[in-house]
């Protein structure tokens, strides 16, 4: 019982960790990359998709993505779905072929960016500890049925608190490294 409440809540830290990584992917940094396309949805057809359901998205170089989507209407639609973005980026189309530069980083851009990354890595945490404290009140509720003993509920809280140390210290190295991608020039 007590090991299919650890496990159920290291799972649930690892999947904030991994939500953590794929926002940290949509904050951009000076380099293109086709990851930070996929919060872009586009109208196809009645339904809100990501942009690379409905086109191929490539980088030329490394300060420009090209974007070709497989059909012709949906020129327009992906064009304008990325002009009204938060990104910051202008596509320049050119038949059915999109190119996105880059723009190079403000220092002012770079700082927002930090903090985002910041705000986003400080969510992460906070969703870690909420299943450290959820757990903690599974074990607690075992031990008020008698299920477990005293001493078995205060190892069992040792090790969700060694979990909850592990995935913040994770997620504290991957905002360091976001940061560090960021102030670079």
């Amino acid at each position: 019982m007590l090991d299919e409440i650890f496990d159920d809540a290291n799972e649930r830290m690892k999947k904030s960790v991994e939500n953590l990584e794929s926002n940290f992917a949509k904050i951009r940094t000076g380099r293109a990359h086709p990851s930070i396309l996929d919060s872009i949805k586009v109208d196809y057809y009645g339904s809100e998709v990501p942009v690379s359901q409905v086109a191929n998205v490539n980088v030329e170089d490394a300060r420009t993505l090209t974007v070709q989507p497989w059909e012709q209407a949906m020129v327009a639609v992906v064009e304008k779905a990325i002009m009204t973005s938060d990104l910051g980026i202008n596509p320049v189309t050119n038949g059915n072929m999109m190119r996105i530069p880059m723009p190079p980083l403000t220092e002012e851009r770079r700082k927002e960016f930090i903090k985002m990354a910041r705000a986003e890595a400080e969510q992460a945490k906070v969703a870690v500890r909420n299943i450290r404290r959820d757990a903690n009140a599974d074990f607690k509720s075992l031990n008020k049925d008698k299920e477990i003993t005293d001493d078995e509920l205060r190892q069992a809280e040792d090790q969700i608190q060694k979990a909850t140390d592990a995935h913040v210290t994770e997620i504290d190295a991957m905002l360091a490294e976001k940061e560090a991608s960021l102030m670079e020039i």
